[in-house]
């Protein structure tokens, strides 16, 4: 079998018209959160520095702990509108911190919002997002009206005192040496509101994009942090939970197998001994039963260690490993493996031969398949393990079944496993992995 690679379709760039209107509504957003977020910001600043002030001298009689954490509350509050505002300004999906819940007695709820580095994030951007806001609301205003004061300047010239009648009343035409005349202060007035009118959707997205990255640093960096912590805990708990499941089936398949055929051989081999000087030929019959049972525990106890990373991955690498894997499944295996020269880290290959494996004996056992395809490729920073088999289908990725444990295997190393297996077949696994983890 053959994989065919598909071309990503090249889109077209939008439309004039299309792209205006993204750029019209993008300075419609810029300009409404510069302007909305003048007086929001002003009254954060207000009550947050007079909060934090208040509390702080009223320490001593301990009643400043309940004005400092109510600061931290509403401090809160106010970030939790501005995180409302970014993803329009940014044009991105913002994520939301989690703050420390209010658990224990009174006095400890009380000295939750203390308690919580998040909090004193956002009573750090009421503080310093006022001289931002001040700058972003006083650049959107001003280039707004100079735009739109030059571009109307005509309508509204005739209303203005006449120059001539008035030697202290200058016009910027005067101021810079030219003769003025209302022809001439129309059209050059005119001439500057269309030039600010270009530049505004630039300069006020600037003005915005200033404010709403400090916003952005100080009200959702910790929540990145959080996510990474989050997914590395996933990660870690999927790997204990995938080792005491694969544990648990080890302990129970050498239980229920090679331990009773052991104890079997023992019997027969005491039975021997005790036959061999009164019966040699039911002796003889004897061990011979016992060596079907060794070769039969031996044969079981090879098919277990297929979990356990075998000696030729740790001394030969992942590709041996694989070949010894394909040479031995019951379904015949077409391998194909393109690796580094370098080794991968220890993780990474005892995972990928843990797949491969698994993969080949739930084919062997369940998909009654005539042919596997194995593909394992190192292509950039990931490792890409490809298992096609053409048998009947039918196998999901849900919890309970076996693709689970796969799946939480790679979850550990931050790896990907996605199931396509229609009923009536193929099944393809495709599992991916960063080479360095």
């Amino acid at each position: 079998m053959t994989d065919t690679a598909v071309l990503p379709a090249v889109s077209s760039p939008p439309p004039p018209a299309t792209r205006a209107r993204g750029v019209l509504r993008q300075l419609g957003v810029d300009t409404a959160y510069s302007l909305v977020s003048f007086p929001v910001a002003i009254a954060a600043f207000v009550l947050v520095v007079t909060g934090l002030a208040v509390g702080t001298g009223l320490l001593v009689i301990w009643v400043g702990v309940a004005v400092l954490a109510a600061t931290l509350v509403a401090a809160r509050g106010l970030a939790a509108v501005e995180r409302s505002w970014l993803p329009g300004v940014l044009d991105r999906p913002v994520p939301r911190p989690a703050y420390t819940p209010a658990e224990g007695r009174a006095v400890r709820r009380l000295t939750t919002p203390l308690r919580d580095p998040q909090c004193w994030l956002d009573a750090l951007h009421a503080v310093l997002r006022f001289p931002f806001a001040i700058l972003s609301f006083v650049v959107t205003v001003t280039f707004w009206a100079v735009a739109l004061g030059g571009i109307t300047y005509g309508l509204w010239d005739w209303s203005l005192p006449d120059a001539s009648a008035d030697p202290d009343n200058t016009d910027l035409l005067e101021l810079l040496g030219f003769q003025s005349t209302s022809g001439r202060r129309i059209l050059f007035y005119t001439a500057i509101g269309l030039l600010f009118a270009v530049v505004l959707p630039f300069v006020v997205r600037g003005a915005a994009l200033l404010q709403a990255q400090l916003g952005r640093a100080l009200l959702t960096s910790r929540a990145a942090t959080q996510a990474e912590l989050g997914r590395l805990a996933e990660g870690r708990d999927a790997a204990v939970a995938a080792e005491a499941v694969a544990l648990r089936r080890l302990e129970r398949d050498i239980h229920d197998g090679p331990q009773q055929h052991l104890v079997r051989l023992g019997m027969d081999l005491s039975r021997a001994q005790r036959q061999l000087d009164r019966d040699p030929d039911a002796a003889r019959e004897t061990l011979g039963e016992a060596a079907v049972l060794a070769k039969e525990a031996l044969e079981e106890l090879r098919a277990l260690s297929r979990g356990i990373a075998p000696p030729v991955l740790a001394d030969r690498g992942l590709a041996a490993a694989l070949a010894a894997v394909a040479a031995r499944s019951p379904v015949p295996v077409e391998l194909s493996v393109d690796l580094p020269e370098e080794r991968l880290a220890p993780a990474v290959e005892n995972t990928a031969y843990f797949v491969v494996s698994e993969a080949l004996a739930n084919a062997a056992k369940h998909s009654g398949a005539s042919t596997c395809r194995v593909v394992v490729v190192a292509a950039g920073p990931a490792l890409r393990v490809t298992v096609e088999d053409d048998g009947r289908g039918g196998a999901v990725l849900a919890p309970g079944h076996g693709l689970a444990g796969l799946a939480d295997r790679l979850r550990a190393v931050d790896g990907v496993l996605t199931v396509d297996s229609p009923r009536g077949g193929p099944t393809r696994l495709v599992a991916e992995l960063p080479c360095g983890s």
